[in-house]
């Protein structure tokens, strides 16, 4: 049998139960006693963050309390609260599923950024942070998966350099509808251009003294992708 020969891989750690902290954010293992209040305070009135996800919204800080505490004591997935450093507000959550340690493959999802959040640095990074730790310690394979209507996370999934892999036609029935859902992916090959693109945006020197980016991680990330989402062109 040919192929790549993987005889001296090694079963991957699993996610770590510490902070990761990077320039502008900070990734901490979700808590319900230490986040949950102010996660609800900032996704609260902002029905909308909760349309693609197969849960919420949420109209009591004790159901989302509730929910954080079921959820914070799973092992998969393994959730992640987001800390903006700039503004130091706690304003989103993010999760690694599907964490397959023998064969190197771990995804990101559960992607629940408040409007304050939204399109910051800190965001980026958070992400970022994900990525980069995963690929840090071998693991081969970073999925993004989203429903195939969700045009924003596709954007989202492309800006941070994986490539589109295709679309499974009716993959879940979520919220009492249907998902066709599209597929991302980063992998070990991938990585070392993207982890080169990723230090160029993070740069201090890549930010004006409003914030502003000079070059945009979608023109550092487009080279590395090996394939594009059709959706997005034109």
């Amino acid at each position: 049998m040919q192929g790549v020969d993987l005889s001296q891989y090694s079963t991957r750690v699993a996610p770590p139960k510490e902070a990761i902290e990077g320039q502008w954010a900070r990734l901490e293992p979700l808590s319900a006693d230490a986040h949950a209040a102010l996660l609800f305070r900032a996704f609260e009135g902002h029905d909308a963050v909760w349309d693609w996800l197969p849960y919420g919204p949420f109209h009591s800080a004790s159901q989302y309390h509730r929910w954080v505490r079921d959820v914070s004591e799973k092992e998969d997935p393994a959730y992640y609260a987001i800390y903006d450093k700039e503004t130091g507000r706690w304003g989103g959550v993010a999760s690694y599923l599907r964490i397959d340690r023998a064969n190197g493959s771990i995804e990101v999802g559960h992607i629940n950024l408040s409007p304050g959040l939204q399109r910051t640095r800190a965001a980026s990074e958070a992400l970022m942070l994900m990525i980069t730790w995963a690929m840090e310690q071998g693991y081969r394979r970073f999925e993004w998966k989203c429903n195939a209507l969700n045009i924003p996370s596709r954007r989202a999934a492309e800006r941070l350099g994986f490539s589109y892999e295709g679309v499974f036609r009716n993959h879940l029935i979520v919220k009492g509808k249907n998902r066709d859902t599209a597929w991302f992916a980063i992998t070990d090959g991938d990585w070392p251009a993207l982890k080169e693109a990723y230090a160029a945006w993070l740069s201090p020197a890549n930010f004006d003294a409003g914030g502003q980016q000079r070059e945009r991680l979608g023109d550092l990330t487009r080279l590395v992708r090996v394939s594009s989402d059709p959706a997005l062109i034109g």
